[in-house]
């Protein structure tokens, strides 16, 4: 077999049903095979959104995420989907052609050394240099992408690669010297023993829970623990709906733009209980000051992540959910029903005293959180979104009621303007049956607005809602509050996003008053096809609390009085 039909055999025993790219020079021995192959390809409008579709389909199905480009230009292209998806720890496999292995090196057309510019921020990544090498090598890919933390991993394959031909030889099984991720699965029996006592000894507890418990697929385990023991929990951006949060026992999200009563809770518990999560900066705020009375128990399948930022009194390494299972078995042993609710008082207090709000005046300008609102009750949580990064995000996070896993997929770590659209396709092709809303700004709407293209194509009927306060909503919030007002080029003007969607075959609609808002949703979220929805808000609204970049928790800001 020729290399090229090499890999796309791989991929077929990999299981990958769909797979996002961009043919150039380099890879046309890739989609030639690819042209006899009944592997479903998604050809996107640039290979930016093609790391992006494979990142959203990668969070919404828990399955390995694959894009394809060409070399140079088109490798290069993915570094941002690369980087976003190593950030937060999603599994995929990128693949890019390479020119001929004997001009690597000589400047030739094209030439990029791409495994050179993604090896901070690829799990591992491979030149394959003989084409005896490449079934091993894709099983190696893959294995790697989804065992231990999962992370993106990058095969660069040179064009003479492709073409050569050899026997095609599947490896049953993987060993890779130096890469054992099952010896951190279980976790230290000892320590999960330490862990259960503390937890019922514990009067303030806090459970902190992050995209890692997505990732391990404990959403069963995180419920039954908390139902268990009766702790409050808290979840960050990545881990929104494993913990439903219309249940009495969440706090919602806690962080820079955390609810204050949530923050309040963490900064002053006895015991903080790290479920997957890494103690980022926009949760602690100043790390010598956060949460400083507390003991805490940090639970995560990476070595490194423990202790990295935060110092820990019990460190788990293992897999969360056969963690969580063993962690529920011992503190059931223990047969002590720990009380909290001396603890829970004091937190309905900080709750009743600094609730989540924002006024939303009769015919006044449209409020972009009243947006979030109408949204949630229509839906009651029964939709896939995901978002670009600003304010949006924030109030997304803040004023939507999340309640299941895997439905809320946005760039946490990183931080991508340009990622809802084209993270939106992918989740919908992993996810056919479900409403998938991209939620935007109309700064990040832009960056990839092409990807409306690949939607429109393919028929998906994603809807796309832009909260278009006509300004880097969060670049001009921070001016305002920390640079004097000194609005230095976050204003912006947009095209009609709704003629735009129109170019684009899709529908468009533009909406500006509160009235609108209702009747505008129900006509999307009921329709097939795909839409723009432009809603025009008030640019001087502001996310709220905030904790001040490099402050502590202390020092969080609820409001401009």
């Amino acid at each position: 077999m020729k290399g090229a039909q090499i890999l796309v055999e791989c991929l077929k025993r990999e299981g990958v049903d769909v797979l996002f790219g961009y043919p150039g020079g380099a890879n046309l021995p890739t989609y030639d095979a690819l042209h006899d192959s009944d592997l479903k390809h998604i050809l996107v409008r640039h290979e930016q959104g093609a790391a992006h579709m494979a990142d959203g389909y990668a969070r919404a199905t828990g399955k390995v995420g694959v894009c394809l480009a060409t070399s140079g230009p088109g490798a290069t292209n993915l570094v941002t989907g690369i980087a976003t998806a190593f950030m937060d720890s999603v599994p995929m496999v990128a693949i890019t052609g390479q020119v001929r292995s004997y001009l690597i090196g000589n400047d030739a057309f094209q030439e990029a050394d791409v495994c050179g510019i993604t090896r901070p921020i690829t799990k591992h990544n491979y030149l394959v240099k003989d084409v005896r090498d490449l079934a091993r090598t894709i099983r190696e890919a893959f294995y790697i992408a989804a065992t231990g933390k999962p992370g993106p991993v990058l095969v660069d394959i040179p064009v003479d690669v492709s073409q050569a031909e050899a026997e095609f030889v599947w490896p049953e099984s993987v060993e890779i010297r130096g890469y054992k991720p099952e010896r951190f699965i279980e976790g230290h029996r000892g320590q999960i023993d330490k862990a259960a006592k503390l937890i019922v000894q514990a009067k303030k507890p806090v459970v902190y829970v992050g995209g890692g418990a997505i990732m391990s697929n404990a959403t069963e385990e995180l419920r039954e623990l908390i139902n268990l023991i009766g702790a409050p929990v808290t979840t960050t951006c990545m881990a929104l709906g494993i913990y439903p949060e219309d249940q009495p026992f969440s706090l919602r999200m806690l962080g820079m733009h955390g609810a204050a009563s949530t923050n309040f809770a963490v900064q002053y518990c006895d015991l903080l209980v790290n479920v997957g999560a890494r103690f980022d900066d926009r949760v602690t705020g100043k790390v010598d000051t956060f949460s400083p009375k507390s003991k805490k128990i940090h639970i995560d399948i990476d070595p490194a992540s423990i202790g990295k930022s935060v110092p820990v009194d019990v460190p788990i390494v293992g897999d969360v959910k056969r963690v969580l299972k063993e962690l529920m078995k011992e503190i059931q042993a223990l047969k002590q029903k720990p009380d909290y609710s001396g603890w829970w008082e004091e937190i309905h207090g900080w709750q009743k005293k600094h609730p989540l709000t924002y006024t939303q005046p009769k015919g006044g300008k449209l409020k972009p959180q009243y947006v979030l609102e109408v949204l949630s009750d229509l839906t009651k949580g029964e939709i896939l979104m995901t978002t670009d990064v600003g304010q949006h995000q924030m109030w997304a996070c803040q004023f939507y009621r999340w309640t299941k896993p895997r439905t809320y997929i946005t760039s946490g770590g990183l931080g991508t303007m340009g990622y809802g659209l084209p993270a939106a396709i992918g989740a919908q092709f992993g996810r056919p049956g479900e409403r998938v809303i991209c939620l935007t700004g109309d700064g990040s709407f832009v960056m990839n607005i092409q990807e409306l293209a690949t939607a429109v194509d393919h028929k998906l009927p994603i809807k796309t809602i832009i909260l278009n306060n006509a300004n880097l909503g969060m670049v001009r919030q921070w001016q305002e509050m920390f640079y004097k007002k000194r609005f230095s080029y976050s204003a912006m003007r947009s095209p009609d996003f709704a003629k735009v969607a129109e170019g684009f075959g899709a529908k468009g609609a533009t909406i500006s008053q509160p009235e609108e808002v209702r009747p505008m949703l129900e006509k999307i979220l009921s329709d097939k096809e795909c839409w723009v929805v432009d809603c025009l808000c008030d640019e001087e609204e502001k996310v709220f609390p905030i904790i001040p970049p490099g402050k502590a928790i202390d020092e969080m800001i609820l409001d401009m009085a």
